[in-house]
């Protein structure tokens, strides 16, 4: 405990403020700082606590949030809602590809191969291809070697030609001939049709598309992620007074059981933004949030990469995805087949980090329309080459009474 003299005497209180405090006990003082940047002639205000003895004057700008009955929840759980009734809008994440609505103007580009006459140099030019510099994520919808049948000749896919404008430099050693120039897909083949055309051309990577755009959603897990947002809004609300940015990231308890049991997660994670009152820069509440998923794996002895439990998720049969024994040898995945509930649209750089986490998805409140790194100025797992695609939606504002008024933060401010 401490009792403030002084000045320290003097700060009104404020739901939020603009200035933060801590006690130093090895100097027997109080440390107050700025949380926010400060108006000339603005009163410096910190927060007294929640139990207040008096009204403050600013009450009304910050108030928990209340909830009422939701008609959308009520019923039989295992009712699938209609896509158009749902309560959030979900977002498109595979790149569009006009080529398969008409399938003979498929796309190509071109690209650097060489003839490996000796089949013993295929894996000796495949070790080599990846410490030359060419392998990068612009061919990683290609298969590296198309083998001719009738001559048992294999060609080599190096790199396109817009990435090395002259011929690849080859090894001395390995005598081949020198590469030339190949017309190849541009895209990834997302229907059977597709693959046989574009595999006439050179081995291509099949995507398929799932039946429907989307996964169903039951009624009992709508109510499951209403739940999740509440939560995610009490906690926003709360932080704000303590004069946070009210930006939130919250990991619930999966849903299904089985995604639960095969998770490990046995433990909700919620975090948020504390930027301002670490001073650091990187305390983004979904960076925090995996940060602390990584804790609770670590804590529990549960640090083995999580497999994908189905194949609907979004990220199922993608360019890229490598196979079961090289995913071993990667780093841990922390967030495989869990959704994370957001207050805000992640900037770039937590985007990304989510797409490292292997993310199954995402849903989040509100749009940052000069920041958000999930449909805004970019859209992350849209991107051409990423080797992951996680789920996108966006929760209709006031829907279950499910809205951010009051807790908007500066539209330029990466979330």
């Amino acid at each position: 405990m401490a009792l403030a003299l002084g000045l320290g005497s003097l700060f009104n209180h404020s739901d939020s403020p603009n200035v933060s405090f801590s006690i130093d006990a090895d100097t027997d003082s109080i440390r107050y700082t700025t949380s926010r940047a400060v108006l000339p002639d603005e009163e410096l205000c910190i927060f007294y606590g929640d139990n207040l003895w008096f009204d403050p004057v600013d009450m009304k700008s910050i108030q928990n949030p209340t909830f009422e009955t939701w008609q959308l929840v009520e019923g039989d759980p295992d009712e699938i809602i209609p896509e158009d009734k749902l309560p959030f809008v979900r977002i498109k994440t595979t790149p569009d590809d006009p080529e398969e609505e008409e399938l003979f103007t498929i796309q190509t580009v071109e690209a650097w191969v060489v003839d490996v006459p000796d089949q013993r140099q295929i894996a000796t030019m495949l070790r080599w291809l990846r410490t030359s510099g060419l392998e990068d994520s612009s061919v990683s919808h290609l298969k590296r070697i198309r083998k001719n049948q009738s001559s048992n000749i294999s060609t080599l896919l190096l790199c396109l030609t817009s990435n090395s404008a002259d011929p690849p430099a080859l090894p001395n050693d390995m005598e081949l001939p020198a590469p030339y120039v190949v017309r190849v897909p541009k895209l990834v083949a997302l229907t059977q049709a597709s693959l046989k055309l574009k595999s006439s051309l050179w081995p291509t990577n099949y995507a398929p598309k799932r039946k429907g755009e989307f996964e169903g959603w039951s009624r009992g897990k709508v109510r499951w992620a209403w739940e999740a947002m509440k939560t995610v809004l009490r906690e926003a609300t709360s932080i704000k007074r303590n004069g946070e940015h009210p930006i939130v990231a919250y990991v619930p308890e999966p849903y299904d059981e089985a995604i639960k049991e095969a998770t490990q997660m046995q433990k909700a994670i919620l975090a948020h933004d504390t930027r301002r009152t670490t001073s650091h820069p990187l305390r983004h509440a979904t960076l925090n949030a995996i940060r602390a998923v990584a804790d609770y794996r670590a804590a529990t002895g549960d640090e083995e990469t999580v497999p994908p439990l189905d194949n609907d998720s979004p990220s199922s049969n993608l360019t890229g995805v490598k196979e079961p024994e090289e995913r071993r040898n990667g780093s841990h995945y922390l967030l495989t087949s869990l959704t994370v509930f957001l207050s805000h649209e992640p900037c770039i750089m937590c985007s990304m980090a989510l797409l490292h986490s292997r993310v199954k998805e995402i849903i989040y409140i509100t749009p940052m329309k000069k920041t958000g790194g999930c449909g805004s100025i970019a859209c992350i797992p849209k991107l051409e080459g990423v080797n992951h695609r996680y789920g996108i939606s966006r929760w209709k504002d006031g829907e279950g009474g499910i809205s951010m008024e009051g807790l908007e933060v500066d539209e330029g401010e990466d979330a």
